[in-house]
Parts: structure tokens; sequence; C-alpha cells
């Protein structure tokens, strides 16, 4: 006969080894769907250039922007939150790939699904857009709505907005 031990640890390692199981399959289950179902980036345009300075020897400028995007199609079983934010993106001589984060905001499953969809005119950034010197101005400026996702199990997944929808501008030579 086994003894107590010998059955109270297979139960506990068939049950331990069940639950890796439904995890792999749970992981498996997400492949492909981060791809194929994206948010739908209605709008995200340049408002407005409150100011572009010179501060502390560096080039900084603040800004609005709208922004309207359907994030309910990347939701399923396996996603806890998204974490949704907007990128300036610029090129200059001394680094030909500058990525500015401008805004973020985090959108847990849990919320209802009109709070899935931002629909913002006029934000206001959290963050500057600073450059390491004073190379901002007359730059050509991207911005762009990226999104990582982040599962109940399995792995993170990055997703950005189409290229082609981008929208960009050009900041003015001088100082406002």
């Amino acid at each position: 006969m086994h003894t107590v031990w010998v059955r109270l640890n297979a139960v506990v390692f068939f049950g331990l080894s069940a639950l890796l199981g439904f995890s792999v399959l749970a992981a498996m289950s997400k492949i492909g769907h981060s791809s194929r179902q994206v948010p739908h980036v209605h709008k995200l345009k340049l408002k407005k250039l409150k100011s572009l300075k010179s501060h502390g020897g560096v080039d900084r400028a603040l800004l609005n922007f709208d922004l309207h995007v359907d994030l309910n199609p990347a939701f399923h079983w396996n996603i806890k939150q998204l974490f949704v934010y907007v990128v300036a993106s610029y090129e200059t001589d001394r680094n030909p790939n500058n990525q500015i984060v401008l805004w973020d905001k985090i959108v847990e499953a849990t919320d209802p699904p009109k709070s899935k969809i931002i629909k913002q005119d006029s934000i206001f950034v959290k963050y500057a857009l600073v450059d390491q010197a004073a190379d901002l101005r007359g730059r050509d400026v991207k911005l762009q709505v990226l999104w990582d996702h982040m599962p109940l199990t399995g792995l993170l997944y990055m997703g950005s907005q189409d290229k082609s929808t981008c929208s960009s501008f050009t900041l003015p030579y001088d100082y406002r």
C-alpha cells in the first residue's frame, strides 16, 4: 500500500501538470489574435503647438493633439490590459531615430466597452517633446499610436498603428 504522503504527492503534481497544460493551451489560443485584431485608429492629429522653447540648453515643445481610437478589437479573454501610448518620431543629424512618448493610458479588460473607445480632442501632452540638443526647430515630426498587450498568461505583444496612417507636422524654425 502507498502511504498518504505518496498519494498526496501524486495528486499535487498531477494538479500542477494540469495547470501547466492549461496555461500552455491558453497562451497558444492567443497566437495570431493580436496581429489580426488591432485597434482602429480613426484620428491622431496635431491640434495646436503651444510652445517651442529652449529650456536648459535643450529644445522643448508642448502641444495638443486629437485622438480617436477604438481599442475594443484588441481585447479577448486572455488580455488583462492594454498600455496605449502616443509617440512622436523625428530625425536629426546626430540621432537618425528619435522617439518620445508624449501621452499614455492603461485600459483594463474589466472596463466597460465604452471606456475602451478613446475619443478626446485637445489632449495636452503628459510628457514634453524634448530633444537632447537644440535640434527640434524645423523638424518633421510623426505621431503614432502604439500599444502593449498584457495577457493573463503568455507572451507580451506590442502593436502599432499602420505607418501609412500616421500623421505628421513640421515644427517652426523660430522659438515661440
